[in-house]
């Protein structure tokens, strides 16, 4: 664990976080800051900067789960495509967005672009009720799925 991860922090339980899953290696929870309601983050538990660098077992733990909450998506949203993808511009600890996609820009770099090619723009905070309220959604479609 690293002190100064935002993303240790939540998978300690030190910060808090609308968690739709959780097991002993990856925890999944809502993006504050989604692109699309339902937007979902995939960390392992253990720290490590870069996908490459994790276990294989964890990896694939994180490929299993994106898939089952890719199934809920299509599901709660309607959606016939779901975004997986890994990042770590921001957060330096490994983690994938998993995305319900209503618009086939929803997950380009458009969304992300509004200040132009120097800056870098974050879709708006929900609000916590509406975050407590998908995450409800998504966290009962998990317990249904395998």
């Amino acid at each position: 664990m690293d002190d100064n991860c935002i993303f240790c922090r939540v998978a300690q339980a030190e910060l808090p976080a609308h968690i739709v899953f959780e097991d002993e290696l990856v925890l999944a929870f809502l993006d504050i800051h989604p692109i699309r309601d339902g937007h979902t983050l995939i960390i392992p538990k253990r720290h490590y900067v870069w996908f490459e660098e994790m276990p294989e077992a964890t990896a694939a733990r994180i490929m299993a789960v994106g898939q089952r909450l890719a199934r809920v998506m299509k599901q709660e949203w309607g959606v016939k495509r779901v975004s997986f993808f890994y990042t770590g511009i921001h957060v330096p600890h490994v983690h994938a967005h998993v995305v319900p996609m209503h618009h086939r820009h929803d997950v380009t770099s458009v969304q992300y672009l509004e200040a132009g090619v120097e800056g870098y723009s974050l879709p708006p905070n929900p609000g916590t009720e509406a975050l407590v309220q998908t995450a409800d959604r998504v966290r009962a479609q998990m317990a249904m799925t395998v």
